[in-house]
Parts: C-alpha cells; sequence; structure tokens
C-alpha cells in the first residue's frame, strides 16, 4: 500500500485501471496535462506492472515503442531512436543517462501510479489561447 501523503509531497497516487485490461498490451502511453515531456510509460513484463517517463533521456525518443528485453539479467526497454537500454525497475542505463521510474500498485485488482500530475489513458485536450481584442 502506499504511505500517506503529506502536505509537502509532491505526488499524487492516480488509479489507472483494472490490471485485467491493462495487462492485455506489453506498453501503453499514460498522458499528463503538463504536456508530453511529462507522459509517463506502463509496461507489463512478466506479470509486473513499471512505469517510466515515457521520452527517452538521451534525445526524447518513444519508450512505448522499444523493444522490452532481458540483458545482463536485467529487464530493460530500449530506445526505437538510438538503442539505449533503461532499466523497467530502476531507470538506469550504461550510460550516465537515467529514466524518471515511478511507483506502481496493485490493490485489489487496480492499477495505481505515483506521479506529480494527473494521468491518463486518453490524451488531454489541447487548449486554444484565448485571443485578447
Amino acid at each position: 500500500m502506499f504511505l500517506p501523503q503529506s502536505p509537502s509531497d509532491e505526488c499524487v497516487v492516480i488509479l489507472i485501471g483494472p490490471a485485467s485490461e491493462l495487462s492485455k498490451k506489453p506498453c501503453r502511453v499514460m498522458y499528463s496535462p503538463l504536456g508530453r515531456d511529462s507522459d509517463v510509460c506502463l509496461f507489463y513484463v512478466r506479470g509486473q506492472f513499471f512505469a517510466m517517463d515515457a521520452r527517452c533521456a538521451h534525445s526524447g525518443g518513444p519508450l512505448c515503442e522499444g523493444d522490452i528485453e532481458e540483458a545482463d539479467g536485467v529487464l530493460q526497454v530500449f530506445c526505437p531512436w538510438h538503442d539505449y537500454g533503461y532499466d523497467l525497475r530502476t531507470g538506469k542505463s550504461g550510460t550516465l543517462l537515467e529514466q524518471q521510474v515511478y511507483e506502481v500498485k496493485l490493490v485489489d485488482g487496480d492499477v495505481y501510479v505515483k506521479h506529480a500530475s494527473h494521468l491518463s489513458l486518453r490524451p488531454f485536450p489541447m487548449c486554444k489561447p484565448v485571443r485578447e481584442t
């Protein structure tokens, strides 16, 4: 279970959906209202859920489109653009680059992710600036 949040805690616990549905795909993008740089990938590999930033720390490649493999005994996602590999559990790579990972919990058949903003499996609508007259 997640620890109770304090008022100073910047993260919130978000219900993403039922594990029975989310486990049908190896990766899904969870969209943030803060923009695509705050989107998160939800991976389902070998019966476990993992969450990390959706854009590669190297050049912003879409990690949900990357291959998931076991390399050197570690489950990794490989960026489709330049093949950088990141540990799904820690976000660490064989380089100095590191991906932010997020706590994922399964509670009563539902998947929850701890993140700084609301996350949605559907993109947030783009707001057009209000034009002053």
